[in-house]
């Protein structure tokens, strides 16, 4: 038996297409929990990109 077929045995994995993973699912799926960790890395660039922004234009003028 090979490493593979073992591991597989060992985790009970199953098999799925991309259409699948990609799909809108509601509830606690696997399909919510790579939505959700995708949607928290665009919130996290979202606001580290606005921060740099803010910081960045602030920075740059001079003192009154």
């Amino acid at each position: 038996m090979s490493i593979k077929a073992e591991t597989r045995q060992q985790n009970n994995v199953e098999e799925v297409d991309s259409g699948e993973l990609n799909a809108w699912r509601r509830g606690f799926t696997p399909q919510a929990e790579i939505w959700n960790g995708r949607l928290a890395m665009l919130g996290l660039s979202i606001a580290l990109g606005t921060l740099f922004v803010i910081r960045a234009s602030t920075t740059g003028m001079p003192a009154a």
